[in-house]
């Protein structure tokens, strides 16, 4: 049924402000997680392109992880889900 609701909505706004449909996610497995990536998967979510748990399923992340960058997005944007500042970020 996730999926079904998810395959209602075919495309979105994404991060960057351009339309951005499941083509437009990264692929599954992906090791490298840039913040552009991030926040692709963050939109999804919000979006309705993917559930949380289709989310979690595809790339293998953990639900805090996944609000864990919600959160930072929402708290910093973009910048806020760099791994670097990651931990300045959290300190706050």
């Amino acid at each position: 049924m996730a999926q079904q609701a998810a395959a209602r909505t075919l495309s979105i706004k994404g991060p960057d402000g351009q339309v951005m449909t499941r083509e437009d996610l990264p692929p599954p497995g992906i090791r490298r997680w840039v913040t552009r990536r991030k926040a692709q998967v963050v939109a999804a979510v919000r979006g309705g392109l993917l559930s949380k748990n289709e989310a979690c399923e595809r790339y293998a992340l953990s639900e805090e992880e996944l609000a864990g960058w919600s959160r930072l997005y929402d708290e910093f944007g973009t910048k806020g889900l760099r791994t670097t500042r990651l931990q300045q970020y959290r300190a706050n």
